[in-house]
């Protein structure tokens, strides 16, 4: 058999990731920001979105209260976020990825895989469309983005991290294991504190120290799934494809309180309100909940959260929240005092074309046929046309 015939065929997968997207969007929209310290993120409650690399010099990194980002830098400029901004930004970005590929399959608003094994003929190399596709983001944009190239997504997400901000960095299937084994455990997807501390009890500190280990070792400290993934992918092996159009995994809303909660009453309200905006935007996109979760966190930052999966898949309002409530009320917080509270809406399930549940009783169907009459409304009348009842203000009201 010829060399040709026998040789190895690898994908060219990049992986795309804007620099401190909102940070830098901002910079974008107001050129008086140039060169400051910016961080996106309002309200002493609030937390950081995203800081520009002036601030995270100072140590300010996304998730940290906002509270703490200021005394760390009371220079800084603080701003509030502006989502649909964003929004529109990431939509003319995501155009850009798709006029080079129809394989991109979207991470977050600020990054993207893109597939670009049927591109070469057209468009040229990997690295070719990677340096193509950073000009015209800036160009278009005014942002800057880190682009980073292998065979494999696991690699070209590493590749793009380690090339920030503004590079591209490309990591040849000959060269994977020389730029993979040198690296920290916790560069492995899926290491977090917990299994990172594990993984140094057991005196693996690098990835070439997991790759070196009897993947039963691993198996036995980490368990079956976790041990052998993180096996294969200390050896770089990683069979994900590029998924364009991912469905979506979960639909989640939170609130952080402007002071801390601890009335059961006024906690379950903002849940209401919070299940409210998260059925719509799933019932929207045809989805349903298999599994609804709660997320709260208290005073002194320590975080909870709880979960139940229903026997078949809800998409009202009421029907979800009452899941929300057995779950807070069996917490039995005895008026712990909160500062934050968050909803999920996770395993979802395409209702599109789906049949009509027939074994409804007649209060479930009381309710589908509430929330399909608050859809309707909502479509004509707007955002908050309809809403529940314990979420109308008084004050809101006027009577001729």
């Amino acid at each position: 058999m010829s060399e040709e015939a026998t040789s190895v065929i690898f994908s060219t997968i990049l992986h795309i990731d804007m620099d401190a997207f909102y940070a830098s969007v901002a910079e974008r929209d107001d050129p008086t920001l140039k060169g400051k310290q910016v961080v996106v993120g309002a309200g002493a409650r609030g937390v950081v979105l995203s800081a520009n690399y002036a601030a995270r010099k100072l140590g300010i990194r996304a998730a940290m209260p906002v509270s703490r980002a200021q005394r760390m830098a009371p220079q800084a400029i603080f701003i509030a976020p502006d989502h649909a901004r964003y929004s529109e930004v990431s939509s003319h970005v995501m155009e850009i990825f798709h006029s080079y590929t129809p394989l991109v399959e979207p991470i977050s608003l600020d990054e993207a895989f893109l597939d670009v094994t049927g591109s070469h003929r057209l468009k040229g190399t990997g690295r070719e469309i990677g340096e193509l596709i950073r000009k015209e983001v800036f160009s278009s944009q005014g942002i800057t983005c880190s682009v980073g190239i292998a065979s494999t997504k696991f690699i070209a997400k590493l590749a793009s991290q380690h090339c920030k901000p503004d590079g591209l960095l490309e990591i040849g299937p000959d060269r994977v294991l020389e730029f993979l084994h040198p690296l920290p455990v916790s560069a492995i997807w899926g290491v977090g504190p917990k299994t990172n501390e594990e993984l140094q009890r057991l005196g693996l500190r690098t990835v070439s120290d997991i790759a070196h280990t009897p993947r039963s070792t691993l198996i036995r400290a980490l368990g079956e799934g976790a041990g052998a993934s993180l096996y294969e992918l200390a050896w770089g092996r990683d069979y994900r494809d590029v998924t364009p159009d991912e469905p979506d995994k979960s639909i989640s809303a939170a609130e952080t309180f402007a002071e801390d909660l601890d009335d059961p009453d006024e906690i379950l309200r903002e849940f209401l309100r919070l299940i409210e905006k998260a059925t719509g935007r799933m019932r929207a996109r045809d989805l349903a909940a298999q599994t609804i979760s709660i997320k709260v966190r208290f005073a002194d930052f320590k975080t909870i959260s709880r979960s139940k999966t229903v026997d078949l898949p809800v998409s009202g309002v009421q029907e979800c929240y009452e899941v929300v409530k057995k779950l807070y009320l069996a917490l039995k917080l005895d008026r712990a005092r909160l500062r934050l509270v968050g909803v999920g809406l996770e395993n979802l399930i395409d209702q599109s074309g789906a049949p009509q549940q027939l074994q409804l009783g007649e209060r479930e169907k009381g309710w589908r046929e509430a929330t399909e009459a608050i859809d309707r409304a909502t479509a004509r009348f707007g955002t908050g046309s309809v809403r529940p009842a314990r979420l109308v203000d008084p004050e809101d009201l006027s009577y001729s």
